[in-house]
């Protein structure tokens, strides 16, 4: 496997090639980049299979690599890095691109080369980065990206009716009657979607989308019966709450 880093820091570079080295054997060959265009340069030279691209850099932004290269002729992995936790940071978790923050370590980026292994093999680069491209050109992220077993699932955000936490996994309730159980806890999911106002947390156990709510039902208790006919039980903190964003609602 060949990879190439692209950042401007030199310091940054050295620190990244150290760690692949040492701790990723599979890596054969390191190319270095200090920008973007040179970088390009190498990946379409070379048979590249991962790119480590740093966002913030002078001229051209890592973000920038679709003006240069058409999403249907890349056939690496791309894992982002970045000093920042910033809004391009919730674009890579709705479209499963990996990313790693500064400072860089050991243990994340040999975990990172491994699931570039990995999704490399399940052969979705290309739709991944096209959700990408998306959710950077749009405040309106439109797709959860699930991990599955043969890959990444696409689901529109419209088609969710409910997430309920199931210990360490979150079990999908979806359109058509479907479910899915993801392993990935509750709380992921709902610091992903809190900036979406169709999604709530009547509960600690659930996350429900708005869209669907039926009626209250007041009966031992409050809870939401959403179109599905499931019913979702409101915490007491939590009435008040619903019942002033309900009415916002109308």
């Amino acid at each position: 496997m060949k990879v190439v880093i692209i950042d401007d820091e030199s310091k940054a570079r050295s620190l990244l090639h150290t760690i692949i080295s040492e701790y990723c054997s599979e890596i054969e060959e390191i190319f270095q980049a200090e920008n973007l265009l040179k970088g390009i340069e190498i990946i379409k030279k070379e048979e590249i299979s991962i790119v480590f691209l740093d966002i913030e850099m002078p001229q051209h932004s890592g973000l920038q690599l679709f003006e240069f290269l058409d999403i249907n002729d890349i056939t690496f992995e791309v894992i982002f890095t970045t000093a920042y936790s910033n809004y391009a940071i919730q674009a890579f978790e709705f479209s499963a691109i990996d990313y790693l923050l500064k400072p860089l370590r050991p243990n994340k980026v040999k975990e990172a080369v491994e699931k570039a292994k990995k999704a490399l093999e399940q052969n979705q680069v290309q739709q991944r980065l096209t959700e990408l491209k998306k959710a950077l050109s749009s405040e309106k992220f439109n797709k959860l990206a699930l991990p599955v077993e043969d890959g990444v699932l696409f689901v529109k955000l419209e088609d969710i009716f409910l997430l309920e936490a199931d210990s360490m996994y979150t079990q999908f309730y979806l359109k058509n009657e479907k479910k899915m159980l993801i392993s990935k806890p509750l709380k992921y999911f709902t610091d992903l979607l809190e900036s979406k106002d169709m999604f709530y947390k009547p509960h600690r156990s659930y996350l429900v989308n708005l869209q669907y709510l039926q009626k209250l039902v007041k009966k031992e208790g409050t809870y939401i019966e959403l179109e599905n006919k499931f019913l979702v039980p409101v915490s007491k903190d939590k009435k008040d709450e619903l019942l002033k964003i309900i009415s916002e609602l109308n």
